[in-house]
């Protein structure tokens, strides 16, 4: 497959979390200024003009990546958390990982109905953390203008949960 030039900053790491993953650290692109504007600058472009009224994050990474493009497209941030972590009402979602079973959660009042929200997370990988997303933002009756990931592991083809949605990816494994 062929990979993005800012795939070069990114370090696999074997057996993370667990035996038989290869973790991808986006460590190393963060740590460089140029890298990570770049990553930016191209994570947000497709978007520039498709009038977005949040960014809505995938913690903790997802945030990272978030609130940096929300900066570029001069609109809001949506932070959507680990059970617990919101100290007012929430929409919750459990789904599936490649390697196990999580939940995610959003303020029930995170955005206004018909909101067109962009959802930015570190990787795509089995799609199940972005189905989750997207599920909880039509919860709460946003219009999802697209998913964007700086990584996208396609052979585990994530994609497939997202149908219906503009999906855009900077590097792929």
């Amino acid at each position: 497959m062929t990979k993005h030039p800012l795939a070069r900053h990114i370090r696999s790491i074997p057996d993370f979390p667990k035996k038989g993953i290869l973790f991808r650290d986006i460590t190393t692109l963060l740590k460089e200024p140029k890298a990570f504007q770049k990553a930016v600058d191209h994570l947000a472009a497709p978007f520039l003009k498709k009038k977005i009224s949040c960014v809505a994050a995938v913690e903790a990474r997802g945030f990272i990546l978030g609130g940096a493009v929300a900066h570029k497209l001069r609109c809001g941030f949506v932070p959507i958390r680990k059970p617990g972590k919101l100290p007012h009402k929430t929409h919750a979602e459990t789904y599936d990982l490649e390697y196990g079973k999580d939940t995610l959660e959003i303020h029930k009042d995170a955005v206004r109905p018909g909101a067109r929200v962009l959802v930015v997370d570190d990787l795509l990988a089995t799609g199940g953390t972005a189905r989750a997303a997207v599920r909880l933002l039509k919860r709460c009756r946003a219009k999802v203008a697209g998913v964007i990931f700086l990584i996208e592991l396609a052979d585990l083809r994530g994609r497939d949960k997202l149908q219906g949605y503009p999906v855009y990816s900077l590097i792929k494994y």
